[in-house]
């Protein structure tokens, strides 16, 4: 992995400024029709797999009579919710089931252990995100500031941000700008059909986490069970999934954009998307969610066709696609070089720099 500034940026802004004449559609032609084909022993198979292993590290809280063990199995829930949640994803994305009932309700139920809104989240995820990936005005995920905005934050705005912006608390990210404003406190301006949806979806996830919080208390051994059981399944779902999106979209060489006229959906798609390759156990267990790429130009795509949509497409626009091998040390490098963002010269700096730059 490369940090680039100054002659290599601008080699980076004429090449993904050449996607701007390029149709989404068109690279989507370069993917073969069986990328799109459904299966369902694959589909109902990995459903049961996370599902059996969620319940699996349920009962490990349950029945361990050391609370370390329980902890133990608690982060082995939340790693199961987080399988959960990436099947849940694909249904909402229509990727898995050509009926939206049928996505809607395995969908549900497959994100209710994180506690997640299905409806919700899809309003959200797959109309802004997918929509306008990396335009920040539409687009907020993983929004970085500038040097200028970061230092007229209060001393405390600047420590949540940098507490965001840490690989070891980036989850709280994840809490603060899309579960609790975009879900838990999200309601839309005018009565509607939708409305009364999120708010159902809301009551449901109300329920469910006085349910599964009961449970635990009473088989788990009270506290200590419901911390385990709940909690940490919670707050390890939260990292992960705040890790996974930050690492999709966010790399040294990977614009933001903030100008409508420099931007353009295929960029954001293609360019703006990176792919993270792991072992192959980890992405078996992951759902192949590191391989963003197709992903992001077809969500129509199952999680178990990524693999081979990503060959399709790098044959053509391989050119303009980021790809790196997941090791830590390169993760530790991608958070302390991407701390703050200059919108006009596409230049990331870290906070000393900015620092420095305001001196």
């Amino acid at each position: 992995m490369s940090v680039i500034t100054g002659a290599d940026d601008m080699i980076g802004s004429a090449l993904y400024q050449s996607l701007r004449d390029i149709k989404l559609n068109t690279v989507r032609r370069a993917i073969s029709s069986g990328c799109y084909r459904r299966s369902a022993l694959q589909t109902f198979g990995w459903l049961a797999f996370d599902l059996g292993l969620y319940l699996g590290a349920l009962w490990g809280v349950f029945a361990s009579g050391s609370a370390w063990a329980k902890l133990a199995f608690g982060v082995g829930a939340g790693c199961a919710v987080a399988f959960m949640f990436v099947w849940a994803h694909d249904a909402a994305h229509g990727a898995l089931f050509r009926r939206e009932w049928t996505a809607e309700l395995l969908g549900t139920l497959l994100m209710l252990p994180s506690m997640n809104m299905y409806r919700l989240w899809s309003h959200g995820h797959n109309r802004v995100h997918h929509g306008f990936t990396s335009y920040t005005p539409v687009d907020w995920i993983w929004r970085p500031l500038t040097p200028e905005v970061y230092a007229a934050k209060s001393r405390w705005g600047r420590a949540v941000y940098r507490l965001e912006r840490n690989p070891l608390t980036c989850a709280l990210h994840y809490l603060l700008r899309v579960w609790w404003p975009g879900m838990v406190m999200y309601r839309p301006e005018r009565r509607s059909r939708e409305r009364v949806g999120f708010t159902i979806d809301k009551l449901v996830t109300v329920i469910f986490a006085a349910a599964i919080s009961v449970v635990a208390w009473r088989f788990g051994g009270g506290l200590i069970g419901v911390a385990a059981g709940v909690v940490v399944p919670f707050i390890v779902f939260n990292y992960f999934i705040a890790l996974f999106v930050f690492l999709h979209h966010t790399h040294p060489e990977v614009p933001f954009f903030d100008n409508r006229s420099e931007w353009s959906n295929t960029i954001g798609q293609v360019y703006c998307s990176i792919v993270v390759r792991c072992s192959r156990l980890s992405e078996l267990l992951i759902h192949n969610i590191l391989i963003h790429v197709p992903h992001h130009v077809d969500s129509r795509i199952p999680f178990y066709r990524l693999k081979r949509a990503y060959a399709d497409l790098q044959r053509e626009y391989g050119a303009y696609i980021h790809e790196y091998r997941f090791r830590w040390s390169t993760v530790w490098t991608i958070f302390r070089r991407c701390q703050l963002y200059d919108f006009e010269t596409k230049v990331w700096y870290t906070y000393r720099e900015a620092s420095r730059l305001r001196a």
